[in-house]
């Protein structure tokens, strides 16, 4: 029963992963024709611990997900041991599951992603200019921050990437909050909630910096831990 339970599971992943290869190709093609495209393309979609791929591309993460179930069914149906194959599919197909489902998740979030990012593209130089000024600030302020942070242990390194994630969450929220309060408004306060979305764009962009920086820290501390 778990065998067929188990199988069906892959079988029904795999037709999944079909339909959205195909909508995570015409969203990268759609993607680059957009002159927004540049404020989020040199950002990775995921975090390195959901996906080792590093791309603004969906395709590629497809890809990943779907070479990581081909070796699953083939690992899965090399197995005789019923104990070990029970826990080693539960395991495998829910970190697939998982990757899927953020995958889902980004592909609904990218037009208005984009929106917001064609908002901050147009938006008046003066207000660029400030808000660069002031993201440099604070961006080294960030990186002395990171800095110190290599001097703490993993454990607390794990708590601050968690944290960072939560605050990547709602940022994320916030921007597709601020995008349908300035398309429901029309012409009402268009202005001033088109700056709040660029800026909380710039603070995405900050955040997922910060992340990757302590998932380094993060290798550089369990690297110097085995020595």
């Amino acid at each position: 029963m778990h065998n067929n339970r188990h199988i069906i599971a892959i079988q029904r992943l795999s037709t999944l992963l079909e339909h959205l290869s195909l909508q995570s190709k015409n969203i990268d093609q759609a993607n680059r024709k957009h002159k927004s495209h540049r404020l989020v393309e040199n950002n990775n979609l995921f975090s390195q611990h959901l996906f080792s791929t590093e791309s603004d591309q969906f395709s590629l993460y497809a890809d990943e997900i779907k070479k990581r179930l081909d070796e699953f069914s083939r690992l899965y149906r090399l197995s005789t041991d019923n104990a070990t194959k029970a826990e080693f599919a539960k395991s495998s197909l829910q970190q697939i599951e998982q990757q899927i489902s953020a995958l889902m998740n980004a592909i609904q979030s990218n037009q208005t992603m984009h929106q917001a990012a064609q908002v901050s593209f147009n938006a008046r130089k003066k207000v660029r200019i400030n808000s660069a000024k002031a993201a440099q600030l604070k961006q080294n302020d960030n990186y002395n921050k990171m800095t110190k942070s290599v001097l703490l242990t993993s454990h607390q390194l794990y708590q601050q990437l968690n944290e960072h994630h939560e605050f990547e969450r709602r940022l994320m929220a916030m921007i597709t909050e601020r995008e349908q309060q300035r398309i429901q408004s029309r012409h009402a306060n268009t202005d001033k909630l088109s700056h709040e979305v660029l800026a909380l764009h710039q603070r995405l962009g900050r955040c997922r910096k910060a992340i990757s920086s302590i998932e380094q820290n993060i290798k550089r501390a369990e690297k110097n831990n085995l020595r």
